[in-house]
């Protein structure tokens, strides 16, 4: 039996396998000890340590854009729409999305998935320019390659940007989730019909989180792959629906996300986080693009 070092959370799709309710006779899949993914992602793009990693969408286009040894699997973990994440502090004055040109934002870091999203809300919504924001990032990118621009500034070590924000330190935060303070308000108001709104013009999902394997993995064991494909789509089906107000939240499949894909390699490229606008099918490979039809 082929051991698949694996690094992924703890989602309704992933629960049966996580749990061991659902095997293969063919592979088995031995679980980093890591209580949030996130904090690994690092390691799945500069060590290449785990053959099978959960990887932010955003982290995996610049990896891959860095000739990184990743493919993709077309299987969304989760997703969800970044819009009620900008906040700031109320007592401090109203602020709506144009008033953020000028000001500091803190953000977890400048390539992050929910920052790169909201970014790009901000700029085709509301018409902000991008370039006139500053910038406060508290960690370095996943991609160890990629250069922050200049706009970006990093806080100092033990600096908390929930706490900045309330001592009026920073403008604004993006922070997933905001903590429960009263204080803290969206910057976009109404942020789940602003959401509904980019969904319907858009017809795409905010992808968060993907699933990634080992390029050698697809090369010296395809079948493998394959049944790691197989494992996962089970698990989803298992794991019960994963739809929202009629959307499948966690769609399967290159053709489910072949527009999801699409609106985030824009995205990564309007905002120079990737050199190159990829095609949807560059993603894959020649054993991943088989894997159209999902569940």
């Amino acid at each position: 039996m082929l051991r698949l070092k694996t690094l992924l959370g703890d989602y309704p799709n992933t629960a049966a396998l996580r749990r061991g309710e659902l095997r293969s006779s063919r592979i088995a899949l031995d679980f980093a000890d890591v209580k949030t993914p996130s904090s690994a992602f690092k390691r799945t793009v500069r060590e290449l340590e785990f053959d099978v990693s959960e990887l932010a969408i955003m982290t995996f286009l610049m990896a891959k854009d860095c000739g990184k040894p990743l493919v993709l699997l077309p299987a969304v973990l989760f997703s969800r729409f970044q819009h009620p994440y900008l906040v700031y502090n109320a007592e401090r004055g109203a602020l709506a999305p144009r008033d953020l040109e000028g000001r500091r934002i803190g953000i977890r870091s400048y390539s992050v998935t929910t920052v790169a999203w909201l970014r790009g809300v901000l700029a085709d919504d509301y018409g902000v320019d991008l370039g006139r924001i500053r910038w406060l990032s508290f960690e370095e990118p996943h991609v160890a390659e990629f250069r922050d621009p200049p706009s970006v500034e990093r806080a100092a070590p033990g600096q908390d940007a929930a706490a900045m924000l309330l001592a009026g330190e920073l403008d604004a935060a993006i922070l997933a989730p905001p903590p429960k303070d009263p204080r803290l308000k969206p910057v976009i108001a109404d942020p789940d019909a602003a959401a509904r709104d980019w969904y319907r013009r858009t017809r795409a999902l905010q992808i968060n989180h993907v699933v990634v394997v080992k390029q050698s993995l697809t090369k010296s064991d395809p079948d493998a792959v394959r049944e790691l494909w197989r494992l996962l789509v089970e698990s989803k089906r298992l794991g019960g629906p994963s739809e929202e107000n009629g959307v499948d939240t966690r769609p399967y499949g290159i053709d489910a996300n072949r527009r999801n894909l699409d609106v985030a390699i824009e995205t990564a490229h309007r905002q120079g986080l990737i050199r190159r606008r990829f095609a949807v099918d560059e993603l894959f490979d020649e054993v991943t693009r088989s894997f159209a039809a999902g569940v």
